[in-house]
């Protein structure tokens, strides 16, 4: 069958965690990096239908298909593991380490920004003719951005900062889902259903997603938004990703660790007394 069960599947997640932790500096880097690119890639896609059509669900719609095609081609988001490295920990996988699942964390995190900036520093020469006129109408509407979600929760103060981290939270609860979906199934087919149901409802309720920040913000600062470094720093980046990583451990890893690996005894049956035969009278 090409449906795993979830015993399985979440074993495959522990063993998937484990694996990473282990992993070559250089394959580590390599492979965050690439996911950073493919990502901030289909960001770009997912905006530009938006402007096209004036229905940003169809964007919505559209947007997994990055994330279907870098966790099939093995790459790796910071988003994923947070989930999935720390379960090798828990575990108790041999030579699994906490320096290890921060490594691993710390790698990932460097190979997905320059992934991600790298996309944002291209898009910006196709943006501006190599920065030779004013952004174009995609260009401009991706600055919008880059200052409401920024200076937009900064506005608010501590509540905006609230709202931010929550966003990050619900974010990797449905991205972590979608990890876990490419586990779920032994075909393409089954993967990518999995993959996409989760991420167009992250995308199409506009939580905060730490890759895809690194993409948006940093390409706003090339189209001229009106904030800073600082600004995307303390008022996006950072809050997102405590965000993504308390939302995604907790609701998908944690969760799925705790009742298909480590369950509880289940409960015994009770013990049905049989009625003695009544004896006939007479």
């Amino acid at each position: 069958m090409s449906y795993l069960v979830p015993s399985e599947f979440v074993t495959k997640m522990v063993d998937a965690g484990e694996s990473k932790i282990f992993m070559a500096t250089r394959d580590t880097v390599i492979r965050a990096y690439m996911a950073g690119a493919i990502l901030a890639l289909a960001a770009v896609f997912s905006i530009s239908v938006n402007v096209q059509t004036g229905y940003p669900i169809i964007g919505a719609i559209l947007f997994p298909v990055g994330f279907c095609m870098l966790y099939l081609l093995g790459f790796d988001l910071l988003t994923g593991v947070f989930v999935l490295s720390p379960l090798a920990l828990i575990d108790k996988r041999p030579g699994v380490t906490l320096k290890g699942v921060l490594r691993n964390w710390g790698l990932v995190f460097i190979g997905n920004f320059l992934g991600a900036f790298t996309v944002a520093f291209l898009m910006a020469i196709v943006f501006t003719y190599g920065f030779s006129t004013a952004p174009d109408k995609v260009g401009k509407v991706i600055a919008g951005i880059g200052e409401a979600r920024t200076l937009g929760y900064a506005h608010y103060g501590a509540a905006g900062m609230l709202t931010l981290f929550v966003r990050g939270m619900l974010c990797n609860w449905m991205v972590s889902t979608g990890v876990v979906g490419a586990m779920i199934s032994t075909s393409v087919t089954g993967k990518v259903v999995a993959m996409w149901m989760p991420i167009m409802v992250f995308f199409a309720m506009v939580f905060e997603h730490s890759v895809v920040n690194m993409f948006l913000f940093p390409s706003a600062l090339l189209m001229g938004g009106n904030f800073s470094i600082m600004d995307y720093m303390i008022w996006n980046e950072i809050p997102t990703v405590l965000g993504n990583l308390v939302g995604g451990l907790s609701f998908t890893g944690l969760t799925l660790y705790a009742t298909h690996i480590r369950t509880a005894p289940k409960r015994s049956q009770p013990v049905q007394l049989k009625a003695a035969p009544r004896r006939a009278l007479g």
